[in-house]
């Protein structure tokens, strides 16, 4: 992985005398939260930032810190492993996050030592001061330029995804798309609400406004695409104008083809930006039901709907076995999967899913279009969609559905290079999350 990154200053002398409200103490709460109690970055940096009274700068500085160090976590052991001469599994979890993030300072960010250093060690627990320093020291006293002793994920993706890659991807692309998606995304996509404002007007409105240059990306229509900036804050977010979401998420709706008056299920639709693309394309004529197994998910879609001005169905249910009868025109199934096509946005998946989840994840995916499967009208559309790559999840689901449900067939949906039966998008090919999905039809002869 890259180093040469350019150095940010150490911080201010106030933030040395509260180290409980500096901008590292808040990344290692971060960190820890993530790597010891299984959260989301996002989340748990919102909720550790909503903490804070940090200046906008070190809040800029808490996300930069906390997201690299999750991203790097298995070069940064591999570095520390060799530093410490000890395994990380033998380091206690408070030492160890202590110990990533000031290594990422010193290795990817370049700091200055007696800044990453001398800082750093302050967080530790005073029974691993020593040990931290120490260990940290070390590692800045390799030559500048030079990559420590090497460690475990030079992408920083999880060994078994490489070898998943490999056997996807010609050869020479396999560490393009590794690099690619340990790499942050580069900007803010935001889907333009259609029903509220045209790409044109939001684009004016963020110029005028905030001096917001937004580009179009060809890849999806209506997509706007803005230097890093948080979206709440930005104009029109609060009237409802614009969604953020990937690309590789727009294609997906896109790809159902949904008319206006038609009836339309999302059936996994949490968080809500598909089900609000949905639920504008069928218009007033229309109805969308969108569902999902939580209740807290369920209302994340519905403050979605709200906040885009758009009418839809809200509903709590398990699409394994579905609350809801009659038909429907085209059906959604954007399931549960192992992420690891989203982790540009949160590094963690590069190396929390585990190769032994697959085939769990696979049983539920297959049930999940199994159980939504009889929803469908004859001749109506179903399309499935994971953001992740490996095989279990992607072309064996596809097969192991149409074998127990000989009623549905392949269909070509539209993708970005063109119609076929299914498509996979790459952050280094196509510049979007890695996603696939894939469309079948009901035969409209067959009960």
């Amino acid at each position: 992985m890259a180093t040469g990154r350019r150095a940010r200053s150490s911080g201010s002398p106030r933030r040395a005398r509260v180290p409980s409200r500096s901008a590292r103490a808040v990344a290692l709460r971060v960190v820890r939260r993530v790597t010891e109690q299984g959260a989301y970055s996002n989340l748990a940096l919102d909720a550790e930032l909503r903490r804070s009274r940090l200046s906008e700068r070190d809040r800029r500085f808490v996300a930069d810190l906390a997201y690299g160090t999750l991203r790097t976590k298995l070069r940064l052991d591999g570095v520390i492993a060799a530093a410490s001469e000890r395994a990380v599994d033998d380091i206690d979890a408070e030492t160890l996050a202590v110990l990533r993030l000031g290594a990422y300072q010193v290795i990817e960010e370049r700091l200055p030592a007696h800044a990453a250093v001398g800082e750093t060690v302050t967080l530790a627990p005073a029974r691993s001061k020593g040990f931290v320093n120490a260990v940290l020291r070390r590692i800045a006293a390799w030559p500048p330029g030079d990559d420590p002793p090497p460690g475990s994920g030079r992408t920083g993706l999880a060994e078994w995804a490489v070898e998943e890659l490999a056997r996807l991807l010609p050869a020479g692309e396999v560490e393009a798309a590794a690099t690619a998606l340990a790499t942050p995304a580069g900007a803010v996509s935001l889907r333009v609400n259609t029903c509220r404002t045209t790409a044109d007007d939001l684009r004016r409105r963020l110029r005028d406004e905030r001096g917001i240059e937004a580009e179009p990306n060809p890849i999806a229509g209506n997509v706007l695409r803005v230097a890093r900036a948080t979206p709440s804050t930005l104009p029109g977010f609060v009237e409802g104008w614009f969604a953020v979401q990937d690309e590789a998420s727009v294609l997906v709706a896109e790809a159902l083809e949904v008319l206006p008056g038609q009836r339309v299920l999302d059936a996994c639709a949490a968080p809500g930006g598909k089900a609000g693309d949905l639920a504008c394309r069928v218009g007033d004529g229309g109805a969308l039901v969108a569902a999902d197994a939580r209740g807290e998910r369920a209302r994340l879609v519905a403050a979605a709907l709200r906040r885009l001005g758009l009418k839809g169905h809200v509903l709590v249910q398990d699409a394994r076995h579905p609350a809801l009868r009659g038909l429907f025109d085209a059906i959604l199934v954007d399931a549960p999967c192992s992420g690891l096509g989203a982790a540009r946005r949160r590094p963690e998946l590069l190396w929390r899913p585990e190769r032994s989840q697959l085939a769990r994840l696979a049983r539920l995916q297959v049930a999940i279009l199994e159980g939504v499967a009889a929803l469908v009208r004859p001749g109506g559309r179903l399309v499935y969609s994971v953001c992740t790559f490996p095989r279990a999840e992607t072309d064996a689901a596809v097969r192991a559905f149409l074998a127990k449900r000989p009623e549905f067939e392949p269909l070509d949906v539209p993708g970005p290079e063109g119609r076929a039966a299914s498509h996979r998008l790459w952050p280094h090919r196509h510049g979007t999350d890695a996603m696939f999905f894939a469309g079948f039809r009901r035969r409209p002869g067959l009960p």
